[in-house]
């Protein structure tokens, strides 16, 4: 390990005597972020001032970096990822944590960078599930382990990808004092989406002391889901927070959920009811139609028949 730091150093060194960062290609950064613990990315683009400031900065705090994370920092120009992780487009600074990126919100300066990346070495976003949620939230119950902060999204949904950066900073603003966690709706925590109504992602949720604060806005920066956790939820209508539901009200939740995100299937639900409808209809009118019986003299002429046949 130590080898490789001092490896590090001297290539830190060796680049910052050229004043720039090591450029990468994409493919290049995914190999970074599955093989390396920590990645310091910066995405830029060609001609902007505000790219090579951002370079600068992070090129005087490399040897910090290395030093203290064991980091590799690198550079993306024209990146087609910038839209996975920055909003603004470049410059954006990201830092991947076991491959969890966390987009860099604050001051250009070496401290700030540093204490938010040395402060945040493991995710600080909690992944809950149906069967852990009510257990380390205990929403139901008065919350006696705080405010919990929570995001609902699908791994299909793209503005949910887009928003892990975001929402990881988010996670890192409020650390301490309100637990960020977010719960997949349509896999381990469709259940629990069920229990608060939630259909459509990404929505945010803020329960804090029995009580529940949904997040209406469509701006989905840092900022705003900071302050509206800190303060503004006082702005939103509070609604009280369901106990978990029962298997019987689960599954009308999960017959509605289905019915809303497969409409046709109501139509051929519908459709199919009628025509079972009438064909016991036709089924019961047939019954009641009488038979006409045979009159007498059909009958003596069948049975003579038969006697003449027998001779």
């Amino acid at each position: 390990m130590n080898f490789r730091v001092d490896v590090l150093l001297f290539l830190a060194f060796i680049t910052n005597v050229r004043c720039e960062l090591e450029v990468v290609r994409d493919d290049e950064l995914v190999n970074l972020i599955r093989s390396e613990k920590y990645v310091v990315a910066l995405f830029s683009k060609k001609y902007c001032e505000e790219c090579v400031n951002f370079e600068n900065e992070l090129t005087g705090l490399r040897e910090d970096l290395v030093e203290s994370l064991n980091a590799w920092v690198v550079k993306l120009v024209d990146s087609t990822m910038t839209r996975l992780y920055s909003p603004t487009k470049e410059p954006a600074i990201v830092f991947f944590r076991h491959g969890v990126p966390l987009l860099y919100d604050g001051p250009l300066t070496d401290e700030a960078i540093l204490h938010i990346f040395t402060n945040n070495k493991e995710p600080a976003v909690k992944e809950l599930n149906d069967d852990n949620f009510e257990h380390l939230t205990q929403s139901s119950t008065g919350a006696t382990t705080g405010d919990w902060f929570v995001q609902f999204y699908t791994t299909d949904c793209i503005e949910c990808q887009r928003l892990q950066a975001r929402w990881e900073a988010v996670g890192a603003h409020l650390k301490s004092r309100i637990n960020v966690a977010r719960v997949n709706r349509v896999t381990a925590g469709a259940k629990t989406a069920r229990r608060f109504n939630v259909f459509d992602v990404p929505v945010f949720i803020l329960f804090r002391k029995g009580k529940m604060y949904r997040y209406h806005e469509q701006d989905y920066q840092i900022k705003s889901l900071v302050v509206f956790a800190q303060d503004w939820y006082k702005n939103a209508k509070p609604e009280p927070i369901p106990v978990p539901k029962s298997p019987f009200d689960d599954l009308i939740a999960l017959t509605v959920t289905i019915m809303k995100e497969n409409p046709y299937l109501w139509q051929i639900g519908f459709a199919t009811f009628i025509l079972g409808l009438v064909a016991y209809i036709l089924m019961i009118f047939l019954k009641k139609i009488p038979t006409v019986p045979k009159s007498k003299s059909a009958q003596k002429k069948s049975s003579t028949k038969k006697s003449s046949k027998r001779e």
